[in-house]
């Protein structure tokens, strides 16, 4: 209780620069994300000096800090936080804290593999002696962390840490690397030789089939500096530009045929096929180089024993391959190209490659296509192609193109390669889009939780000024003017917070059909006489755990949406049914995990969605309304709800069809429903909350780090007869308890404070004033206050914002008991 704390204030040059440096990284992280590493050091070092700067000793803290500085360490989504010479925490930022709840890293050790823990030991060690030192560590569920230590300037021992999340990057990596090592198998076991060879002749990489045919294991063959002119027998019948000479420096495409040495003496013949690729100058940079064994390069025309020979190389090859003329016509294709897109042979011969590709890509690969046709490029790459699938799934596939050349030089046709790369792809838009939601969820949850402290003070103060100008004052019209005016733009607060998923919601167990059901005649209402309302039921029981009011206020919003939808009428159809998904599914960039799920479908017959627009009407503030037609919040709140809920939204939409929205949401069987229990964090009781309550007395310890706040809920308490003991944050309530003459009977603290947080506090204290109660108060649901404190019934919670009546009423009833 005694033990000093820390406060901010350092010296203006270092803070400043610090403060630079962690905006230049978190810029360059977000326009650059493949630049995270050196956003990481900037981020790293400008919060070191912060630290450094800013992290002096002094006495007991007594007011809050709000400085941008601050701010911008507190508001950091990566985890931070500053050791001493003993390895003790002495400062965190919010993300900080939900990893390390004690002064120590025990907690966080805890939760790692054994290696990963080591590599923190020696984290913590390097720090205390002024190394500093990084490492990836593993947590036991699966999460990885890369975490920085650095030592701080002018504090011996002392380090600064940063833990950045890079869970989905890493799982990003296994898939990448796991496709490599699918296209090296392909390449590696293909039933023809493979070899590579630099501009010197040297091989670079030889297939283990052709390594098999020479008797030599292909690490030899590469690591040596060897030939394949060393395994090339120049005789007769072969061809000039492939003699020992020309295939240790072939130039350009050269095909022809070729005898071959083994290492034990036998020889046999092949079909050597090459191309060559070239720098700006002319230079040749390495070879592709295929080997036939048993092939002739000529032959008979009515002959079929090559082309069988040949045909196991095309037809059974693991990727797509399709053979184009000139004009782009496919003249032939294997089966594995057919079996992506779902189609006969005879459906996709003699029509154009690009009418099989998505309308939007069509033009680049008839671009890239063209300049082989003209010679200009000796082959094409063109990655992120979309093309309709089997089974109406969309395949992104990579393209690759050669140009095929006749006797005379002359443009023969092309050879077409398609390799699947749509799992790569859906995981590159899912971390992409996941990002981007994350920021904006934590720009609108700091703005709604700076918001609901103001509000706070806005309706107190009313609530205050109410008090004194009654009803037959000339004031009171003014003063009920700015509170409706407040109290309006509570809503719009908890629209951010429900896009951000950090409003505080008291699920139940609800049977979706019938909360429908109840829900219908306001419908009827909103919707109007234009528009009809179907709503049909699936069999079985569809219970889900959601907050009733959320729950409304989602199937509201898309009615509302619809309806706008439908000027001249229509119909709203809104189904339920009950779906078990035995396979994770992923659509666009949500994935979705296997799991029984109750199924809400809202399908329109308006207008529907343009495909420029569709991917962005989660987005909050976005409308296609005309100005002063709506917020833009209506689907980011809905978005919110359903993902703080624990389910997902899918749209699905096109111009003139119509638009269908599909809520699934994890369904409850009849144990599950049988054992829920109330939501802990309440603000009311069974028998809720008197609007007036009468005067009260005893002592009441308010922590709150906002000025305004803080005054407003003193007066109130005051002129409710309480005795009031204020503090701007937890380090300074810790000294007021320790300083108080009479007993406090009640402890009021806000979750969010800059130092020691809420839960901290309450852990603190309960060490000294165990049977006391406590009002957690808060502009938003924290995870952490919930995980910490479930259970504990002597912990009651408190939106902001609240009014004079909320606040007065929730103290009468804790301290009544």
């Amino acid at each position: 209780m005694n033990r000093r704390a820390t406060r901010l204030g350092s010296p203006a040059w270092l803070a400043g620069a610090g403060a630079v440096l962690v905006a230049a990284g978190a810029i360059g992280l977000w326009l650059w994300p493949s630049a995270q590493a050196v956003a990481g050091v900037l981020v790293g070092v400008g919060a070191a000096a912060i630290a450094g700067a800013t992290m002096v000793p002094s006495g007991r803290a007594g007011g809050s800090d709000e400085s941008p500085l601050a701010l911008a360490w507190d508001s950091d989504p990566d985890a931070r936080w500053v050791l001493d010479g003993d390895g003790r925490l002495r400062q965190a930022n919010a993300a900080g804290r939900m990893l390390i709840a004690d002064d120590t890293l025990d907690q966080l050790r805890g939760a790692l593999t054994d290696a990963s823990a080591a590599e923190l030991d020696r984290l913590r060690a390097n720090g205390c002696q002024g190394v500093a030192d990084r490492a990836e560590i593993e947590a036991t569920g699966g999460s990885w962390w890369r975490i920085d230590a650095r030592p701080l300037r002018g504090r011996p021992g002392w380090s600064a840490w940063t833990a950045h999340d890079m869970t989905a990057r890493r799982e990003l990596d296994i898939v990448q690397a796991a496709e490599r090592a699918t296209i090296g198998d392909y390449l590696d076991l293909l039933p023809g030789g493979f070899f590579s060879a630099d501009g010197d002749g040297c091989l670079l990489h030889v297939n283990r089939t052709l390594a098999g045919w020479l008797g030599v294991d292909a690490g030899v063959l590469t690591a040596g500096g060897r030939r394949f002119a060393e395994f090339v027998v120049a005789g007769e019948g072969a061809p000039a530009a492939l003699n020992a000479d020309a295939a240790a420096d072939p130039t350009g495409s050269e095909h022809g045929e070729v005898t071959l040495r083994a290492a034990d003496g036998t020889t046999f013949q092949a079909c050597l096929l090459q191309s060559g690729r070239f720098d700006a100058n002319g230079d040749l940079i390495y070879t592709r180089s295929l080997v036939l064994r048993g092939v002739a390069w000529q032959w008979d025309a009515d002959s079929d024993l090559a082309r069988r020979q040949l045909r196991w190389l095309f037809s059974d090859a693991p990727v797509g391959i399709v053979v184009l003329d000139s004009a782009g016509r496919v003249s032939d294709c294997n089966r594995a190209f057919l079996r992506a897109i779902g189609m006969h042979r005879d459906a996709v011969t003699g029509r154009r490659l690009t009418d099989r590709l998505a309308a939007e890509d069509r033009e680049d690969v008839a671009a890239e296509l063209s300049k082989l046709v003209l010679g200009t490029a000796r082959a094409a790459r063109v990655e992120g192609v979309r093309m309709p699938g089997a089974a109406a799934h969309e395949l992104v596939v990579a393209l690759y193109a050669s140009r095929m050349e006749d006797a005379g030089g002359e443009v023969a046709g092309l050879v077409v390669h398609l390799l699947d790369t749509t799992e790569h792809r859906n995981l590159e838009v899912q971390f992409a889009q996941a990002q981007k939601m994350q920021a904006i969820g934590q720009l609108a949850g700091g703005i709604a939780h700076d918001f609901n402290n103001l509000l706070t003070a806005m309706l107190g103060f009313c609530d205050l000024l109410l008090a004194r100008h009654g009803a037959g004052d000339p004031s009171f019209a003014d003063i009920m003017q700015i509170r409706q005016n407040a109290s309006r733009a509570t809503n719009l607060v908890r629209q951010l917070l429900a896009f951000s998923r950090k409003q505080t919601l008291r699920p139940v167990v609800l049977d979706v059909a019938e909360a429908l059901a109840e829900l219908s005649h306001l419908l009827g209402r909103l919707l109007g006489e234009t528009v009809e309302l179907r709503l049909q039921h699936g069999a079985g029981p569809a219970r889900v755990r959601v907050d009733p009011g959320q729950f409304d206020q989602v199937i509201i919003n898309l009615a509302v949406n619809a309806r706008d939808a439908m000027p001249r009428g229509g119909t709203l159809t809104i189904t339920t049914a009950h779906e078990d998904l035995v396979e994770p599914v992923n659509r666009g960039a949500e994935a979705m995990p296997a799991g029984s799920y109750v199924v809400i479908r809202v399908a329109d017959t308006g207008v529907g969605i343009a495909k420029e627009v569709i991917g962005h009407i989660f987005e909050p503030f976005f409308s296609t309304k005309a100005v002063g037609s709506g917020t833009g919040l209506g689907l980011s709140t809905v978005y919110g709800v359903v993902r703080q809920t624990g389910g997902f939204v899918f749209v699905d939409s096109a111009p003139g069809a119509g638009t269908t929205f599909e809520i699934f949401l994890p369904a409850l069987d009849a144990a599950d429903a049988d054992d829920a229990v109330p939501d802990t964090l309440s603000t009311r009781t069974d028998d809720g909350i008197e609007l007036h309550p009468v005067d009260g007395s005893g002592t009441i310890l308010l922590v709150e780090d906002e000025e305004a706040v803080r005054q407003f809920a003193a007066r109130a308490l005051r002129n409710k007869g309480y005795e009031v003991l204020e503090a701007g944050n937890g380090e300074a309530a810790v000294g007021v308890i320790a300083d108080a003459e009479r007993q406090i009977d009640l402890i009021v603290s806000d979750v969010v404070m800059p130092g020691m947080d809420g839960p901290t506090f309450v852990h603190l204290v309960r060490k000294e004033l165990d049977g006391v109660p406590v009002i957690l108060i808060s502009g938003y649901a924290d995870e952490s206050v919930a995980a910490d404190l479930e259970g504990d019934a002597r912990v009651h919670f408190l939106a902001k914002p609240f009014s004079l009546e909320d606040l007065t009423g929730t103290v009468r009833t804790v301290l009544a008991g």
